[in-house]
């Protein structure tokens, strides 16, 4: 079926995406495990509306201009967890003002992080609630054994103007073992120390059905499992009709029997590869390889004859959903296979 919107355009079906939130959410209820899903997927303050309608007690941001655009657009999101380590005046000040709107919390790893949130805040009505982000093997940010993560826990209890909120990982896929032994360590040293431990949050939608087998975490924080995309097919944790994101192109030259030329290049799929071969699937031809982008091209190549003519539309799955919804002003809602409307992507560009 040939839709009339302009291309390359993001594609987002709605009816997939509510399927996709309330699987997950029944997981979670069944579990007990809080859902606080990460905005970084989709930018779109209706999708989070859906998801906390689905049962969501809050939401996470990276970035503290995300979490101003997520809040500017509903006054449905009431609770923010702000996973990244926030330094320098500006975004300190900026992070006071969203203290005063909403439930407001946001992580460290070092006690430079804590002392200038506490410099910030120290002279403010409302404390500033903060986790401790430990490294649970993904070797990104986080403290290196529980015993450090006592320490900064203790360093946070003491910082005038903060509030210790718990503990914080994005660990690894399939690493719920670790999990679950980290923070059991980390919990029983800071407990030892007199203090409470009110969250342990951990999050990846790879490993969100295994969540259970770390029961030591609270919450969990899943993000592309609202759309998921190639990467996750490649997984073996979605199916291509669980891909609520795809990405609508039109072939615009076909110069030999085997290769065809889109319009959709790198600023549309990106050129994030993540360890698969091509820059995406095209839906209903498995024989088909993205083998190529430039800015404005993508080259479609086929070992046999490519049979697309020029004009025809494709429905690609992006390698990975997160970085294509950064890249467009606004994204094509369907419901019942039908474009609805355009919502712009609020949170695009967000990266401050």
């Amino acid at each position: 079926m040939t839709l009339q919107i302009e291309t390359p355009a993001v594609l987002v079906d709605l009816d997939i995406a509510r399927r996709n939130v309330r699987a997950f959410q029944a997981y979670a209820d069944k579990h007990g495990i809080r859902v606080r899903p990460h905005i970084k997927t989709h930018k779109l303050p209706q999708m989070a509306e859906l998801q906390l309608e689905a049962g969501a007690i809050g939401i996470t941001c990276q970035k503290v201009s995300e979490a101003e655009a997520m809040i500017d657009g509903s006054n449905r999101i009431k609770d923010v967890l702000i996973t990244y380590n926030i330094l320098g005046a500006e975004k300190l000040a900026r992070l006071e003002k969203l203290n005063e709107r909403v439930v407001l919390s946001v992580v460290a790893d070092n006690t430079i992080v804590i002392d200038g949130l506490s410099a910030r805040f120290a002279h403010t009505e409302r404390p500033l609630t903060v986790l401790v982000e430990c490294n649970t093997g993904a070797d990104r940010c986080g403290v290196a054994t529980p015993a450090e993560a006592a320490d900064l826990a203790r360093r946070v209890v003491d910082a005038p103007g903060l509030r210790f909120g718990g503990l914080m990982t994005y660990p690894p896929v399939g690493a719920a073992a670790r999990v679950q032994s980290f923070m059991s360590e980390a919990k029983r040293l800071i407990e030892a120390d007199g203090l409470e431990v009110p969250s342990i949050t951990s999050g990846g939608t790879p490993s969100m059905m295994e969540a259970a087998d770390a029961p030591i975490a609270t919450e969990y924080r899943p993000g592309t499992y609202i759309y998921n995309d190639r990467s996750l097919v490649a997984r073996g944790v979605a199916r291509w009709d669980d891909c609520a994101l795809t990405v609508l192109a039109t072939v615009v030259s076909v110069s030999a029997k085997n290769r065809a030329i889109i319009d959709a290049g790198s600023k549309v799929l990106t050129s994030d590869l993540l360890g698969l071969a091509g820059y995406g699937h095209v839906l209903g031809r498995d024989d088909i390889r993205i083998d190529q982008l430039s800015e404005e091209h993508g080259r479609l190549v086929s070992d046999e004859a490519i049979d697309l003519v020029v004009g025809q539309q494709v429905r690609i799955v992006p390698n990975h959903a997160c970085v294509v919804t950064n890249m467009v002003d606004a994204v094509h809602i369907l419901e019942g296979g039908t474009p609805r409307e355009k919502w712009a992507v609020a949170a695009r560009g967000r990266v401050l």
